[in-house]
């Protein structure tokens, strides 16, 4: 009954016109970029982190959230027409949806999409309601030693899960770490890695390390590849799908959705993984899995049930234990930071309004979505044809004009610019980026509850081992560090048994 009691005041406030009209314009910009390849959520959301400044917390939070579940929808459209994914968690849809549209399906393809999409995102939207308020009212019980257990298990678990080599993903979370730790030391007063520089002093923004790691670095990767832009030109009719269409597509929906959701609690898995993972899970349950890369309505349905599901369900442990299990979700706790707001379990009880308004307008974003994706797909069409080189100038012009106004401070566009090269310089070593925000978000929060932990056991290192829930998550972490490392030892000591053997003959 309580469940019921917050939804309505939830959707009393985010059926407010002003919530109304940033929902729908975070769901719309969502679609948009979704649709336009290069341009993904995390860059989006980091080019508009500044504008929210000047925006109420709910409003705010309300649009980004619809870009980010927004742009899962979108990233399908490209992938059907254009063979070419306008989103990461959208590479999966290619497969069979490019190859429907090329049978002449490309409406039912995009109807599918659309209905999976829908009733994974609600599905998730009512996870988030069912266990965020019990899992925040555990995390009310932590003291400073679990916190930090946590962001740790957090950052191993961000650091295994993301693609590319562990070493370096773990690498970038001490990079993340030391960049949120430049400023002045709240206890000693004591500038810390400012260099001399008066600028430093307060600590390098969020938004400048968001813009220049994601949003320039992104530009200069788009730019040195060439430009596809041969769009799936044939009339898109009958949008409808057929009877068996949604008799096959049902199961795969289903779990789709709970492959999704359950990714989507996990640091450092999101949407992509999910869909992959999905796909295969598609591809095992099949009688006939030789049809899967050559139109399977399954092969559209279950991905595009997962990402959505795994996006949605990404907002549980950002809400409720402060922990961002992503790079766009590390974004969205940035943006409760910029607006003064303390990340973790006391925003659902302080911000009740922020919390249940923003579930409530998930729901009605993704009714919103399906109206803004079927019947306005001619559109879509027409925006895929937009050459990138048009694009990047006005996304380079908001990128300086955000971070500038924040402070009204050159500084923050020269530390931009350099972060900019940094992130494509990190693109090109394989390093993937996202641990490294992670760092940056949680290493100030790391820092504060690590010093009270030591205070309270007057400085002993034990405490975040003796206490049961603390304890657990170090096991956790330690364990996890070495699941993920016994593979690359295995294979060392097999290239040494084999070169030994080699020398041996």
């Amino acid at each position: 009954m309580e469940l019921f009691n917050n939804l309505i005041f939830g959707f009393s406030v985010a059926l407010s016109l002003q919530n109304l009209i940033y929902c729908f314009i975070g769901v719309f910009v969502g679609t948009a970029i979704g649709v336009l390849p290069g341009v993904g959520p995390l860059v989006t959301i980091a080019m508009l982190l500044p504008i929210t400044f000047n925006l109420p917390p709910i409003p705010a939070l309300i649009m980004l959230a619809g870009i980010y579940y927004g742009s899962q929808y979108g990233g399908s459209t490209t992938s059907i027409l254009m063979n070419l994914p306008g989103e990461t968690a959208s590479v999966v849809t290619c497969l069979d949806g490019y190859q429907m549209a090329k049978k002449g399906r490309a409406g039912p393809a995009l109807a599918i999409c659309a209905i999976s999409s829908f009733l994974a995102g609600c599905v998730g939207t009512l996870l988030i309601a069912l266990f965020g308020p019990p899992l925040a009212e555990v995390a009310l019980k932590f003291g400073a030693p679990e916190y930090f257990a946590l962001m740790v298990m957090a950052l191993v678990a961000a650091s295994s899960l993301s693609s590319g080599d562990m070493g370096k993903s773990l690498a970038m979370v001490v990079v993340g770490l030391l960049l949120g730790i430049v400023g002045t030391d709240v206890n000693s007063g004591m500038a810390r890695y400012s260099f001399g520089i008066a600028e430093l002093s307060d600590g390098i923004g969020f938004t400048v390390v968001a813009v220049g790691l994601f949003a320039i670095s992104e530009i200069v990767k788009n730019l040195e590849s060439s430009e596809q832009g041969e769009v799936f030109t044939s009339k898109i009719k009958n949008l409808m799908p057929t009877w068996k269409d949604l008799k096959d597509s049902w199961w795969p929906t289903v779990r789709g959705t709970a492959v999704g959701s359950f990714f989507g609690v996990l640091p450092g898995t999101g949407p992509a993984i999910s869909s992959f993972a999905t796909y295969m899970v598609e591809k095992k349950v099949s009688k006939n899995p030789e049809k899967f890369g050559t139109g399977a309505i399954e092969g559209v349905a279950g991905p595009e049930a997962a990402n959505n599901a795994a996006a949605q369900c990404a907002f549980i442990p950002t809400l409720t234990l402060g922990i961002p299990g992503s790079g766009v979700m590390a974004l969205m706790l940035g943006a409760l930071t910029i607006q003064g707001i303390a990340p973790g379990p006391q925003v659902m009880t302080s911000k009740p309004d922020l919390f249940w308004g923003l579930i409530a307008s998930m729901w009605i974003g993704n009714a919103l979505l399906v109206v803004l994706n079927l019947p306005l797909v001619g559109m879509w069409v027409q925006l895929l044809k937009v050459p990138y080189r048009w694009l990047f100038p006005s996304i380079l012009m908001f990128c300086a004009i955000g971070n500038y106004s924040l402070n009204n401070s050159s500084m923050d566009l020269y530390l931009c610019a350099i972060l900019g090269v940094l992130g494509y310089v990190l693109m090109k070593l394989e390093c993937p980026p996202a641990p490294l925000i992670l760092g940056f978000v949680l290493g100030p929060l790391m820092e504060e509850n690590l010093r009270r932990a030591m205070l309270i056991s007057r400085g002993d290192p034990t405490v975040f081992f003796t206490r049961p829930i603390a304890g657990t998550f170090m096991v956790l972490s330690i364990l996890l560090l070495i699941v993920m490392a016994l593979p690359s030892i295995r294979k060392k000591k097999e290239g040494a048994y084999v070169g030994g053997g080699g020398d041996a003959a």
